[in-house]
């Protein structure tokens, strides 16, 4: 008998609708990793791990219940069965269960066109190799004191998908992903900075020597940081952090949130939320990306998304229950896990770069601020109340400058949409990724 994880995903979904579930998916995923981390050059860490885990979906009418096995053997799929339908029996029922309506699924698939597997498989000795040259870089960097960790790791994981609608679908992602967290300076005066890259090919790693040198490089630019003034002032986000209001962004037009009325942009569908001319893009297809898949988690395939498109609210991300309870079509933004059931999600989310690059973005700014690093989150979803802690570099008559820290930037996350500039400097490094961004008129808390 066939062990694929395809195969297994086939096996219990047919076993189950013979027990008598009028509706069943599985989903399988598996994967091996390993990493290892350094710290001034002793080894602190080794680890390999291998998963395997088994989700079965059953229906009852509109009754519906998961169980999971991290042994998936084919000999107690009866008994797995057996116990979902049960449990889904005694469930309450749920208008809104069911598969995706009115959209065409994937059938069977088993090829990976997206490029997501790299047949280079590091063993530790090359992992630690890497580790020690990252960190052996960054410590190098005039002005590091001490390193706080280097890290290396590789992963593979499967994925396979099949329900009783005819979906078979799996397929496979490699990651390899080096990291490095430096300190400048010495006592109370100490400062820390980091640098990571993570991409699906080998051949597309950043040098190690690269993210050592540069974490070092970030770190020593913090030494001897002063509070900037409390006031109002245009802010530029660094890539690194621009990303996470594309996180705010998918949060607030997640189709649950939308169905439960609990968004700030829940009345805001075809409304001009960004400047004229900005894009917001979703991209399952994306060759290598990091959240590329042929496929969601219903067996939609999906398309790519231009969730705002010239300024203006697009689509909200829907899997097929929130589609469901909006009277909509689900998207293709299903996203689950094998113990959970699915949920809307994004892929390859990011900004479509600007023309300007962050020099001139910033060019004609006599005060502001670069923020490079926030920490803490009082950011709420229903009312787009932002506030959170920052870190960065004052701008000055159009210059990066003295470094700033302990200070807090405020807004309202509609208020500040409207404001984004992006400039030209967008990289795929994050899977949800941003260029630099500029928003005028924020609150400042410092001294």
């Amino acid at each position: 008998m066939s062990t694929s994880p395809l195969d297994l995903a086939c096996e219990i979904v047919a076993r189950a609708t013979k027990h008598g579930a009028d509706a069943a998916d599985a989903v399988y995923a598996g994967g091996t990793a390993l990493g290892v981390s350094v710290r001034n050059g002793v080894t602190e860490e080794l680890e390999r791990s291998e998963t395997t885990d088994l989700g079965l979906r059953v229906f009852v009418g509109k009754r519906s219940a998961i169980v999971s096995t991290s042994t998936p053997d084919p000999a107690g799929f009866d008994m797995l069965i057996e116990q979902a339908l049960a449990m889904a029996r005694v469930l309450p029922e749920d208008a809104n269960a069911g598969f995706p309506d009115g959209v065409e699924l994937i059938g069977r698939v088993e090829t990976n066109t997206l490029d997501l597997m790299d047949p280079t498989e590091p063993d530790a000795t090359q992992l630690l190799d890497r580790a020690r040259r990252t960190e052996d870089a960054g410590r190098a960097i005039e002005g590091v004191t001490n390193s706080a960790g280097a890290s290396a790791s590789w992963g593979r994981t499967q994925v396979a998908l099949a329900t009783s609608r005819g979906v078979a679908g799996q397929y496979g992602r490699t990651r390899h992903s080096i990291s490095m967290s430096a300190l400048a300076g010495h006592g109370t005066a100490m400062q820390r900075d980091y640098d990571y890259h993570s991409t699906v090919h080998l051949a597309d790693l950043d040098a190690p020597e690269t993210i050592g040198a540069s974490a070092g490089r970030k770190a020593v630019a913090r030494l001897d940081p002063v509070q900037p003034r409390t006031g109002v002032l245009p802010i530029l986000f660094a890539p690194r952090i621009a990303n996470s209001l594309l996180g705010h962004l998918a949060g607030a037009i997640n189709g649950v949130a939308i169905a439960r009325g609990t968004s700030f942009l829940k009345a805001h569908m075809g409304k001009c939320i960004f400047p004229t001319g900005l894009r917001v893009i979703d991209d399952p297809h994306r060759q290598r990306g990091l959240r590329s898949r042929p496929f969601d988690g219903e067996g939609v395939q999906g398309a790519t998304l231009d969730l705002v498109a010239d300024g203006v609210l697009q689509h909200w991300l829907l899997d097929g229950r929130s589609a469901r309870q909006l009277k909509l079509l689900s998207n293709g933004r299903a996203v689950r896990g094998a113990s959970s059931p699915p949920s809307p999600g994004v892929s390859n989310l990011f900004f479509a770069p600007g023309t300007a690059t962050p020099q001139e973005l910033m060019s004609d700014i006599e005060e502001g601020i670069y923020i490079t690093e926030m920490m803490g989150s009082a950011v709420n979803g229903i009312t787009g109340d932002y506030s959170r802690g920052a870190s960065g570099f004052m701008i000055r008559n159009g210059q990066l400058a003295d470094p700033v820290a302990e200070f807090t930037v405020a807004g309202n996350l509609l208020d500040m949409f409207g404001r984004v500039q992006v400039a030209n400097d967008l990289s795929f490094r994050f899977g949800m990724d941003s260029p630099t961004v500029r928003i005028d008129a924020m609150s400042v808390a410092g001294n």
